[in-house]
C-alpha cells in the first residue's frame, strides 16, 4: 500500500487500537450514542451479505454475524483489524484495504448491504467511495452510514472558518484513556447529500443521534453535555433505479 495515501487518521488509529478495542463497547459515546443511531437504520440482515467498510476493532462485525449475516470487512489500520480477527476468529472475511483505493476484491452487485460506521469522517472526496459502494450494491441493496454532524465543529468551536468547506480538523481525542490526535475531515451537509445524489443514491432516512437513557446512566455528566447538541448524523440511502 502506497503510504503517501493511507487515509490521514493511520497513524492515530495504530497507537488507539488496544484502547478502542477494550472501551468502545461501553463508552457511551459509541455505545449509548452513534450506535443505536446507526442501528435503528439497518435492514433484516438475516442471510444478507454486508460489507462492513472500516471495521476497526469488529463491534458492527461481530454484531451482523449474531443477526445471520455473511460478513466481509475492511480495515486501513493492521491493529485495529487484529482485534477484529481475535473478535470473530474466522466467521467474517477480514482485508487490510484502504478506502482510498478501489474495492477491486469485490465483485459488481454482490452485497445486500454497505454498512461505514464513522468512516467518511476521513476521507475528503466522498464520490470515489459511494460510487465504489454503488458498483458493489445490488439494486435492491441499502447504504447506511453515520459521521460526525455538519453543525458540530462550530457548535464546539474547534476553529472551523467556513462552514461551506470541507475543512481538515484535528482533535485531541482523551476519551479512550490515550491522548490521540485525531485528524479527520469536517463538511457542510451539501457535501455529504451532492455526492450521494451524483453516485446514484437517494436518501430514504435521515437520523440525528440523540443519546439514549443508558448513556445518562453511565455517564450523567457526559450525558449532559450531549442531550442539547448535535453529535452524529445517520443516513440510510438506496441506489435510484
Amino acid at each position: 500500500m502506497d503510504s503517501k495515501k493511507r487515509f490521514i487518521a493511520y497513524d492515530a488509529y495504530e497507537k488507539l487500537a488496544d484502547a478502542y478495542a477494550e472501551k468502545v463497547d461501553t463508552k457511551p459515546h459509541n455505545a449509548y450514542l452513534e450506535k443505536p443511531a446507526t442501528l435503528s437504520l439497518l435492514p433484516d440482515v438475516e442471510g444478507k451479505r454486508v460489507l462492513d467498510v472500516g471495521c476497526g476493532t469488529g463491534r458492527y462485525t461481530e454484531w451482523l454475524l449474531e443477526h445471520g449475516a455473511e460478513v466481509i470487512g475492511f480495515d486501513a489500520s493492521p491493529q485495529m483489524l487484529d482485534h477484529a480477527r481475535k473478535r470473530v476468529g474466522d466467521r467474517a472475511e477480514l482485508i487490510l484495504h484502504d478506502l482510498n483505493y478501489p474495492l477491486d476484491f469485490m465483485e459488481d452487485d454482490s452485497v445486500h448491504l454497505v454498512l461505514a460506521s464513522l468512516v467518511f469522517d476521513y476521507v475528503e472526496d466522498l464520490t470515489h467511495a459511494l460510487r465504489e459502494f454503488r458498483r458493489v450494491l445490488r439494486d435492491d441493496g441499502s447504504l447506511v452510514f453515520s459521521m460526525g454532524h455538519p453543525t458540530l465543529d462550530f457548535i464546539k468551536d474547534f476553529g472551523m472558518k467556513d462552514y461551506w468547506s470541507v475543512e481538515m480538523t484535528e482533535i485531541w481525542w482523551t476519551g479512550f484513556g490515550e491522548r490521540v490526535l485525531m485528524p479527520g475531515y469536517r463538511r457542510p451537509i451539501q457535501a455529504i447529500t451532492e455526492p450521494l445524489h451524483e453516485t446514484g443514491f437517494l436518501i430514504e432516512r435521515l437520523v440525528e443521534a440523540r443519546p439514549t437513557p443508558q448513556y445518562k446512566e453511565a455517564d450523567p455528566e457526559g450525558y449532559e453535555d450531549v442531550a442539547w447538541r448535535p453529535s452524529f448524523i445517520c443516513i440510510k440511502a438506496v441506489p435510484r433505479t
